[in-house]
């Protein structure tokens, strides 16, 4: 769709979006804890044990978003965009027109996500009615303030992975512009939110702040431990003082 045939109306705004969400593949990696047997040595004797590890696996969950649709009684599209906020839409969709002028080619892997949505997802969450993607305690459905973006670029896992960095990045370099930023970082790479959001603020420390914080975090700890050092130096006993008595002399 060309930004020229469609002007930047609502229902234009949802259209695009929502052909974003539609041509990216909702492939994640998540954590999985598994059990392995491994022999040890203890007192020179071997020892067979239980150890738990953790894999990467890959995870569709194509179905995930079309069932928590269905169970609201919508379309997935409906859903899915309709489910955000509408100034927010406007600003993610300006900055994903940016995205896809610069060539980085992004696709929305989810959008609104309510209590139940947020229940069924895996890896790094928030509680189920805390989400910024639309949990209850946040507004509910067209209130939600976040969405997870990647590349579609690759034909590859791997390739699709490095243009996802690639794109994320810019992101990071252009937030002003945009009006979005990615709050926690490569703590969770996709997830945007607006700049001017209440989890931008409470999540995002610009650059120079954190170093000026853990300067100061530093100085408070070097002035704690020499008030420690202070207090333990061993104190020098004072000579006590004695009363000069009147000298006799026999007479």
């Amino acid at each position: 769709m060309k930004a020229s045939t469609c002007m930047a109306t609502q229902i234009c705004i949802d259209r695009y979006l929502w052909s974003l969400y539609e041509r990216t593949r909702k492939i994640d990696t998540i954590k999985v804890p598994e059990q392995i047997k491994v022999s040890v040595k203890r007192k020179g004797k071997t020892k067979i044990v239980s150890k738990t590890t953790t894999k990467l696996v890959d995870e569709d969950f194509t179905r995930k978003d079309p069932d928590a649709a269905e169970r609201a009684g919508m379309s997935a599209e409906n859903y899915v965009i309709g489910g955000m906020d509408p100034n927010f839409r406007v600003t993610l969709y300006h900055a994903l027109r940016s995205l896809d002028d610069a060539g980085l080619m992004p696709g929305i892997m989810c959008a609104f996500r309510d209590d139940y949505r947020q229940t069924i997802a895996t890896g790094l969450k928030a509680q189920s009615d805390r989400s910024y993607h639309g949990g209850s305690f946040r507004g509910g459905y067209g209130h939600g303030l976040a969405a997870d973006i990647v590349s579609v670029e690759g034909e590859t896992r791997a390739e699709r992975s490095a243009s996802s960095q690639q794109l994320w990045n810019w992101i990071d370099t252009h937030e002003k512009e945009l009006g979005i930023g990615r709050p926690y970082l490569d703590r969770d790479p996709p997830h945007v939110a607006p700049i001017d959001g209440e989890e931008y603020a409470a999540h995002h420390v610009e650059p120079n702040t954190q170093h000026a914080e853990s300067k100061a975090k530093e100085h408070q700890r070097l002035a704690q431990r020499n008030d420690h050092s202070m207090s333990k130096r061993p104190r020098v006993a004072r000579p006590s003082r004695v009363q000069s008595r009147p000298q006799t002399h026999s007479i």
